[in-house]
């Protein structure tokens, strides 16, 4: 079943729409949340949790074009907010490493003014992102949105570790120069 019938059934409140869901998206919806948390019962509730969330959020959401993306934003999210309750004080390490690489780049939300900026950043970041060809973007996603390693994006891409690890430092720099000339201080 195609995401437009997906998303309909849920405005129409049919609980069709978590099955077709699952059997469509759950496996990858998993495996997100598994590289997340690293526990494959923790994924699974993560899982479970992303249906029962789309369920309430479509309606108002009707993300027909970009369901997939909208599942996936909610898993992730969820599966970040199991790790920190499972380590509050020890938060997983690629985690932070990853926090770590982006914290020069992207400007820190200290006060209300950036808040409310977080929007107009957000639309910054993804003509940022859509200026970059097509590997690098997927690179570079895949890193810092499915936090997944340099060894697995290696992996899927057949390239060496190496040109993983480089492009994304380049990647990080073009962005860093990309904000500063948006007007952000870095």
């Amino acid at each position: 079943m195609d995401d437009v019938k997906i998303v309909e059934l849920y405005l129409q409140r049919d609980e069709n729409a978590i099955l077709h869901t699952a059997e469509k998206y759950g496996k990858r919806l998993q495996s997100l949340s598994f590289g997340i948390v690293g526990d494959r019962l923790t994924a699974e509730e993560c899982e479970n949790d992303t249906y029962s969330e789309a369920w309430c959020s479509i309606p108002p959401s009707k993300p027909k074009n970009y369901f997939y993306a909208f599942l996936c934003r909610i898993v992730r999210n969820i599966s970040l907010d199991r790790c920190r309750q499972r380590t509050a004080l020890k938060r997983k390490a690629h985690i932070s490493e990853l926090s770590l690489e982006l914290e020069n780049c992207i400007p820190s939300p200290d006060d209300c003014q950036q808040r409310i900026e977080d929007m107009a950043f957000a639309e910054i970041l993804n003509r940022f992102l859509e200026g970059l060809s097509r590997d690098k973007r997927k690179i570079f996603v895949r890193r810092y949105f499915f936090l997944d390693s340099v060894e697995d994006i290696a992996r899927r891409f057949s390239v060496s570790e190496s040109k993983v690890k480089t492009t994304l430092f380049r990647v990080r720099s073009e962005l860093k120069n990309y904000l500063i000339k948006e007007g952000y201080e870095l």
